[in-house]
C-alpha cells in the first residue's frame, strides 16, 4: 500500500482529536523509528489509507489529517526494534490500538495473528511473525465530542452515607423482565427503569460496576467456549467495552453516558472498577495488541533479563505507572472518565501494583499516589483501593493515605469467622463493627475509609457462603484448581442443595445475620449484587469466565427471594435513619460519655477474661447516638443502637443493659430469626429485660 503524508499537526493532546476540518493524532513512543496511521472502511475490514506521521516532538509522533470525520476506523503501525531479549517488540505487521482511543469498534477475542511471533515456533517469542493482523484486529474509532448531558449533576453522596452495590453490567439485566430483549446486558439495559426500580427499592446509593473499559477474551477461554465475564483484562483505558453496547456506531460512548445520566437522575452514583495494574497483553508469550508494539520497555515493568515481565498481578505483566508517560496515561484516563463521562469514583483493582515506586516499593510518595493527591479533578470523587497485590509486602490494608478508602478484607474475614463459630474471633469481630480503628485511624482517616465487605464478585455469593464448605469450580475447565480454597464458609450441615428444613432455616438466618452485621457496622457497606435475593453460583467461587446462568441474576419467581429483598431494603432504610452508624469520628470508650460500650450476655460490662475466652460467642454493644452531640461533633443527638449477637450453636438468655442514660425503653427493630423487620413500634424493651436469642441469632434495638 502506498504511504501518504500529512501535515505535522501538534504533539498534544495524545490520541486523535477533531479540529479545523480534520483530526490531529499524537502517539508516544521513545523507540519508534516511524509511525503509520492506518484508516479503514466503515466496517473496519479493509485498510484504505496508510499515513506516515511526519513529525516527532521529543518522543511524541504526530500529524494532522484533513477531512477525517467522526466514525472513522483507524489503527497504528509502529516501525522500530524487534528485540524481545532486549525488551523491545515493535512489529509493523501488527495493527495496534491507539492507547488513547475513546472507542473501539468490536469486542476483542484472542486470535493467533495478533501475536508478535509464530505460535508453535521453537524460538517462541524470539521469532518475529510478519503476518498482517489488520483483518481481525479491533479498530479505534474517531469520536465527535458532543453529547447533551441536559444539566446532569452528580449526586455527590458523602462517603459515610454511601451504600455500594457491586454488579456486572451484563449479568444484572441479562434476564431482567421489563428490560427489552435487545437492551439486556448492556449500558442501556442498566439505564432502563426496570433496572433502576430495583436499585431504588433497595435504597443503594452507588453502583460499583465490574470493569467496563474495553477488555480482551484470552485465547484459551475463547477456544474453550468461555469468555472473560468479569473483564479484568483491560486494553482500552478510555473506551467502553463494546459488548455492553446495544446499538451505536460510537462504540457505546453515548450509551454509557446515557446510563450515567439516568442513574444520576435516580440519585445513584456510578463507580468504575478499573484495572491499571496490568493489560491483556500478558507475559512474553502474550499477544501484541497495543503497548507491547508501541514501546514495551516504557509501558511495562521488565525483569533484569529484559525478555520477561515483572508480575505483581498474577496475569503475566505489570504496567509501570512509576514511568511518567504511563502515569500520564493513567491520570488522563481517570480525568476523562470523570470530566467527559461523569463517573463518580473508582475502585482500583490490585491498587498497590500501581502505587509502587520505580524500585517496586509501596509508600505514600510514589508517583501515582502523589499525582492523585494534588489533582483537583480526582480529589472530588471517590477513590477506593483494593489494597493488595502479589508483589513484596503486597497486603496493604490500612496502608493508603488520606483521601482514599479501602476494601477491608479483614472485615470480611473476621465477620465470617464469628458467624461460622470460629474460636478466638470475638475481639477482632468487635473491632470490625466499629470501623477497624486500629487499621485506619493511624493514617488520620475516618471510619468511612473502611469499605466493609462480606462477599464480592471474587468468591462465594452470600447464599453460597452459607451453603458450601468447599468450592465447586468444575465448570471453569481447570479441574477445580482455580479460586480460593480457604473461604471461611459454613454449609450449615449439608453441602450444596438440600431439602432438610433445619438446614434451610439456619441458612436463611445466617444470611440475615451477615446482612444485618454489614449494615449495622460503622464504615461503608458494600452489598454484592444478588445477595439480597439469594443468588447462587452453585458453589463456584471464581466465576470470572462464566457469561451465562451461573453468573447472571435469575429474576424468576422461584429463584428470587422476595422476603430477603424486603429484609435487605429495610436494613438499608434503618441504617440511613441512624447517624450514629455513619459517624466520621472514632469511638472513645472511656470518660463520662463513651461512644461505644460493650456488654456481656448478662448485661454487664465485658471483662478482659470474657474478651479473651476462645469460646466466647455472645456480645452486646451500644452505639451512643448522643455522644457526638455531647462532645460538640454533631449538631443534634440521634438514636442510640443496641446490637445483640449470639454466634453460639445454642440459644442464650440475654439481659438488656441496666443503664437508663440511653432512654427509658428500647425498640426492637430487627430479629434475624424472623424474615422481616419490625417497624419500631411492635415491641418495647425496658433496661434489664430478658431476651432469648436462638442459636446463631442477632437483635437490633434502637432508642431515642
Amino acid at each position: 500500500m502506498t504511504e501518504e503524508t500529512c501535515e505535522p499537526g501538534r504533539p498534544w493532546p495524545l490520541g486523535i482529536h477533531l479540529r479545523d476540518g480534520g483530526a490531529n493524532f499524537a502517539l508516544y513512543s521513545s523507540v519508534a523509528e516511524a509511525v503509520d496511521l492506518c484508516l479503514f472502511d466503515p466496517e473496519g475490514r479493509e485498510e484504505q489509507r496508510r499515513i506516515r506521521l511526519p513529525a516527532r516532538t521529543e518522543d511524541v509522533w504526530h500529524g494532522f489529517v484533513p477531512g477525517l470525520a467522526p466514525g472513522a476506523r483507524y489503527g497504528v503501525r509502529v516501525h522500530g526494534p524487534f528485540d524481545p531479549a532486549g525488551g523491545q517488540r515493535c512489529n509493523p505487521a501488527k495493527l495496534l490500538l491507539d492507547p488513547y482511543a475513546r472507542a473501539i469498534d468490536r469486542p476483542l477475542r484472542g486470535a493467533a495473528v495478533t501475536f508478535g511471533y509464530p505460535l508453535g515456533d521453537p524460538q517462541q517469542d524470539l521469532a518475529r511473525d510478519d503476518a498482517d493482523s489488520a483483518a481481525v484486529a479491533a479498530k479505534s474509532v474517531v469520536l465527535a465530542p458532543d453529547f447533551d448531558w441536559q444539566g446532569d449533576r452528580p449526586p455527590r453522596t458523602a462517603m459515610a452515607d454511601t451504600v455500594f452495590y457491586e454488579i456486572n453490567v451484563r449479568g444484572f439485566t441479562r434476564q431482567l423482565p421489563g428490560v427489552p430483549e435487545p437492551l439486556r446486558g448492556t449500558f442501556a439495559g442498566l439505564a432502563n427503569q426496570a433496572a433502576i426500580a430495583h436499585l431504588k427499592r433497595l435504597g443503594v446509593t452507588a453502583v460499583q460496576l465490574l470493569p467496563v473499559q474495553a477488555f480482551d477474551d484470552e485465547g484459551r477461554l475463547a477456544d474453550a467456549g468461555l469468555s472473560n465475564y468479569w473483564g479484568y483484562n483491560t486494553i482500552g483505558f478510555f473506551a467502553p467495552e463494546p459488548r455492553y453496547c446495544a446499538n451505536g456506531s460510537d462504540g457505546g460512548v453515548a450509551e454509557f453516558r446515557g446510563m450515567v445520566k439516568a442513574l444520576h437522575q435516580a440519585g445513584i452514583e456510578v463507580i468504575l472498577d478499573v484495572v491499571y495494574n496490568h493489560t491483556c497483553e500478558g507475559n512474553h508469550l502474550g499477544p501484541t495488541m497495543c503497548f507491547k508494539g508501541i514501546d514495551n520497555e516504557a509501558y511495562y515493568r521488565l525483569m533484569d533479563e529484559r525478555r520477561y515481565y515483572k508480575d505483581f498481578s498474577g496475569t503475566g505483566n505489570t504496567l509501570d505507572v512509576s514511568n511518567p508517560p504511563v502515569l500520564r496515561l493513567v491520570m488522563d484516563s481517570l480525568r476523562y472518565w470523570v470530566e467527559e463521562m461523569h463517573v463518580d469514583g473508582f475502585r482500583f483493582d490490585l491498587a498497590p501494583a500501581i502505587a509502587r515506586s520505580a524500585s517496586g516499593a509501596f509508600e505514600h510518595r510514589t508517583p501515582f499516589l502523589s499525582a492523585v493527591a494534588q489533582d483537583p479533578v480526582l480529589r472530588r470523587v471517590k477513590m477506593i483501593a483494593e489494597p493488595w497485590d502479589l508483589g513484596d509486602y503486597g497486603y496493604q490494608v490500612g496502608g493508603f493515605p488520606v483521601g482514599w478508602s479501602e476494601w477491608n478484607g479483614s472485615y470480611r474475614d473476621e465477620v465470617r469467622d464469628f458467624w461460622r463459630n470460629a474460636d478466638d474471633s470475638l475481639p477482632r469481630f468487635a473491632s470490625r463493627l466499629c470501623g477497624t480503628q486500629e487499621v485506619f485511624a493511624p493514617s488520620r482517616r475516618p471510619p468511612s475509609a473502611s469499605v466493609n465487605i462480606v462477599t464480592v464478585h471474587d468468591g462465594f455469593t452470600l447464599r453460597d457462603l452459607v451453603s458450601y464448605n468447599d468450592k465447586h469450580n468444575q465448570a471453569n475447565g481447570e479441574d477445580n484448581r482455580d479460586g480460593e480454597s480457604h473461604n471461611r464458609s459454613w454449609n450449615c450441615g449439608a453441602e450444596g442443595p438440600t431439602d432438610d428444613p433445619r438446614v434451610l432455616v439456619l441458612r436463611a438466618r445466617q444470611q440475615r445475620n451477615l446482612l444485618t452485621t454489614l449494615f449495622m457496622s460503622r464504615g461503608v457497606p458494600l452489598l454484592l449484587g444478588g445477595d439480597e435475593m439469594g443468588r447462587t453460583q452453585q458453589g463456584n467461587n471464581n466465576a470470572y469466565c462464566q457469561d451465562g446462568p451461573i453468573s447472571w441474576f435469575d429474576w424468576s419467581e422461584g429463584a428470587r427471594d422476595e422476603a430477603l429483598i424486603d429484609f435487605t431494603a429495610g436494613l438499608i432504610r434503618l441504617r440511613k435513619s441512624l447517624p450514629v452508624l455513619r459517624s466520621e469520628h472514632w469511638p472513645v470508650g472511656d470518660g463520662e460519655r463513651p461512644d461505644v460500650t460493650w456488654y456481656s450476655v448478662w448485661g454487664l460490662p465485658m471483662t478482659e477474661d470474657e474478651w479473651q475466652h476462645p469460646a466466647a460467642r455472645c456480645l452486646q454493644v451500644v452505639f451512643d447516638g448522643g455522644a457526638d452531640h455531647a462532645k460538640g461533633r454533631a449538631p443534634r443527638p440521634g438514636p442510640s443502637v443496641l446490637l445483640m449477637f449470639n454466634g453460639a450453636p445454642q440459644g442464650h438468655l440475654f439481659t438488656v443493659p441496666q443503664e437508663t442514660r440511653f432512654g427509658p425503653a428500647w425498640q426492637l427493630r430487627v430479629a434475624t430469626q424472623r424474615g422481616r423487620l419490625g417497624d419500631g413500634r411492635a415491641r418495647r424493651v425496658a433496661p434489664g429485660a430478658k431476651l432469648r436469642l436462638k442459636a446463631h441469632g442477632m437483635l437490633v434495638l434502637t432508642q431515642g
